[in-house]
């Protein structure tokens, strides 16, 4: 037989009831019961920031020299000498590469000899005109041989006239033997080296390449959304500017520092239609050259006039589905959620467009322990502060 069967009805009721008392006193006596639910928590909170600001606008462009040249030879002939070295900075005129010059030195001397030879004809033809003309006063000559004599002298100053001609082309020639910088800039490698054949014409050689990056130019593409949006602030300023357009600034790969100032100079005249972008171009002074074609960078510029905002932490907002939030105390300590709309970031501040008032009380710190509803121990700290110094301020007190 059970235990249980053994015992009778009151004497279970009995110890039942014995139970109950002494959980129950354990229970009254115990820390949780005497400590009761947790109180208010202290959070740190800042009124939102009043402050002129303007919206800004980023885009991803790449470098580009302002001056490309390829470096071809103008006449055909044997690589003498490389008068450069690779990639150091030349100036317009600075001496590159050597072409035999034998043979338009032959050609230029050929072509002196016909000037000279030319002229001499001039001057015997001149004689005979002069000649003419006095035995024609006399009848001593008919006039068909005097407009003979007239016509050779014609001739003989066309023949002057054709070996000049052929002289400055020889001169020409002669002088592009000596390959020459067209611009200033720096130059690349060289690409044929001395001993080689040089061809002119339409497949002339190719010798090395210059770029010019003093100023550089930075290419971007703006989306029709953007276009339309800021078209009016940038044509301003590209007309009305008098400093030459709207400032830019350009960070590059691996930086977050928009260091690098310049200005639009051009808009394109219409959108791309196969990308519905319209391409706009900044240029930089670049002087230290330190800047090179290719490079990629990310572009800032002011979109809008300056207008008075308000501005909260960016760590104060919360996202709720495709919302944004910012938890606020408001009347008896009480958390409350708001909805706001976003703007842009200045520095570690977020432009609020609407959806705050001057006078809430944001919480930027301690937002775990700020449940809609719950009541908190606001603690007001500097919203323009390091966050680091706000932790002090929110965590709760020993003992609680």
């Amino acid at each position: 037989m059970s235990l249980i069967s053994e015992l009778s009805v009151p004497a279970i009721a009995r110890a039942i009831l014995a139970l109950a008392v002494i959980v129950g006193g354990a229970s009254a006596g115990s820390p949780a019961m005497a400590q009761g639910a947790p109180g208010p928590l202290p959070v740190s909170v800042a009124k939102p920031v009043k402050r002129v600001v303007t919206d800004k606008a980023e885009f991803t462009g790449r470098f580009e020299a302002s001056g490309l040249v390829e470096v071809r030879a103008q006449v055909s002939g044997q690589l003498m000498e490389v008068l450069f070295r690779d990639g150091a900075d030349v100036k317009k005129g600075d001496r590159l590469f050597k072409i035999d010059p034998r043979p338009y030195q032959n050609a230029f001397d050929q072509a002196q000899a016909s000037v000279a030879t030319a002229r001499t004809r001039i001057d015997l033809t001149k004689a005979d005109v002069d000649r003419a003309k006095d035995l024609l006063k006399t009848g001593n000559i008919s006039d068909q041989v005097a407009q003979q004599r007239n016509q050779a002298y014609l001739e003989a100053q066309a023949s002057l006239q054709s070996a000049q001609a052929a002289l400055a082309t020889a001169k020409l020639n002669l002088e592009w033997t000596d390959v020459r910088s067209p611009i200033d800039g720096r130059i690349g490698r060289k690409l044929v080296t001395e001993g080689n054949l040089i061809a002119a014409g339409a497949g002339a050689t190719l010798l090395t390449t210059i770029v010019n990056v003093r100023p550089i130019y930075f290419y971007f593409d703006v989306d029709e959304q953007s276009f339309l949006r800021y078209v009016g602030y940038i044509r301003a300023n590209l007309v009305n500017d008098a400093d030459g357009g709207a400032p830019v600034e350009i960070s590059l790969p691996g930086s977050e520092k928009f260091t690098i100032k310049g200005r639009i100079d051009f808009a394109d005249n219409q959108l791309d239609q196969q990308t519905g972008t319209l391409r706009l171009r900044a240029t930089m002074p670049n002087e230290d050259a330190s800047l090179v074609s290719g490079v990629f960078g990310v572009l800032r510029m002011q979109a809008s006039e300056p207008f008075e905002a308000l501005l909260v932490p960016d760590v104060a907002i919360l996202s709720d589905q495709t919302r944004k939030i910012v938890m606020v105390v408001g009347a008896d300590n009480k958390v409350v959620p708001k909805v706001v709309e976003l703007g842009q970031l200045d520095g570690d501040l977020r432009i609020i467009r609407s959806g705050l008032s001057p006078d809430d009380q944001v919480i930027v710190d301690g937002l775990m322990r700020a449940r809609p509803g719950s009541q908190v121990i606001p603690k007001t700290v500097d919203p323009t502060a390091p966050a680091s110094s706000w932790d002090k301020a929110a965590q709760p007190a020993a003992g609680k």
